[in-house]
Formats: C-alpha cells, structure tokens, sequence
C-alpha cells in the first residue's frame, strides 16, 4: 500500500510517502509545500489547493493520512492552519482518495509505543522503521513521514483487519 501523510499547514505542510508491505516500510518521497507570507490570505489557500491537487496526482497514493489538529496556545494561527486542513481535506475527498485522521496522540502511541512520547523518540523510531540514516528535514516533511508510519501500522493491525 503507498500511503501519502500531510502534516497541514498553510505556510508549510509537510508530505512523506511511504510503502508498506506485510510489516515492511519504505520511504519513497518526501517534502513539503509551501505559500508566500506576501501573498494575501484567501491567494495562499488557492495556491495550497492547487500544489496539494498536483501532489496527488503525480505521488498517487492509494490511501491519505493527516494529522488533526492540536490546538496549542496560539489560538490565530490554529485558525489559520484549519483553514489549511480544510483545504487539502477538499483535494483529498475531490481526488477521489480515502483519507485517516490521526491525532497527535494516536501518532506516537503507533510509531513509539507510547502515546505521550517526546517528538525526538518519535522521529528515531520512524528513521529506525524506515531504515533511513538521518530524519529528513524539515520537521514538516519529518512529521508528514511519521503520519504515514502510523497510518501503515495503524491499518495493518489485526483489529483492522478483522473488521472491526
């Protein structure tokens, strides 16, 4: 299964490919795109629209994993990264593709083990499964990766297929 994760964002959301087959996991692309801070707002979002189309179609991922949001302090900026969410979950849905939301949370309990995991053990724990030297960067991108990872795990699980 090749499963695209989307760390959202609408100055930078992060992407990472993955393969996983029985257990085994590749990375296969990585990245992230990103919008000009100069460009006003509602230009920004179109922009993400259509480069996030573009990533579906050349990466052709059978199955979609993005992260939900966690709502910290800055409560402006969570608004406008919903904003961002909400224009590649239209892409996603648009492009046909089945998508998974995965907490923060949910992330590091399927890469780590621990649901309250330290982002740097989630990172050595995705660089470990996919057998790569160094965490790519950004931390976007990386964080994109480790919700593909999830996702891989998540959907293989015997639970998961069982049904239920």
């Amino acid at each position: 299964m090749v499963i695209l994760g989307i760390d959202p964002g609408y100055a930078t959301t992060g992407f990472g490919l993955i393969s996983a087959d029985r257990g085994q996991y590749r990375l296969l692309q990585y990245g992230t795109v990103t919008t000009p801070a100069d460009l006003p707002f509602p230009e920004r979002l179109n922009m993400l629209f259509e480069d996030m189309n573009r990533l579906l179609e050349v990466t052709k991922p059978e199955a979609v994993a993005v992260e939900e949001l966690f709502w910290g302090h800055n409560i402006t900026t969570g608004i406008g990264v919903s904003h961002g969410r909400g224009v590649i979950l239209l892409a996603i849905q648009r492009a046909g593709l089945p998508f998974y939301e995965y907490t923060p949370m949910q992330v590091k309990q399927a890469v780590v083990g621990y649901g309250k995991a330290e982002k740097h053990q989630v990172m050595d724990m995705t660089r470990r499964f996919l057998k790569m030297e160094k965490m790519p960067r950004p931390d976007d991108a990386a964080d994109a990766i480790a919700i593909a990872l999830c996702h891989a795990r998540s959907a293989t699980s015997l639970l998961n297929q069982r049904g239920f």
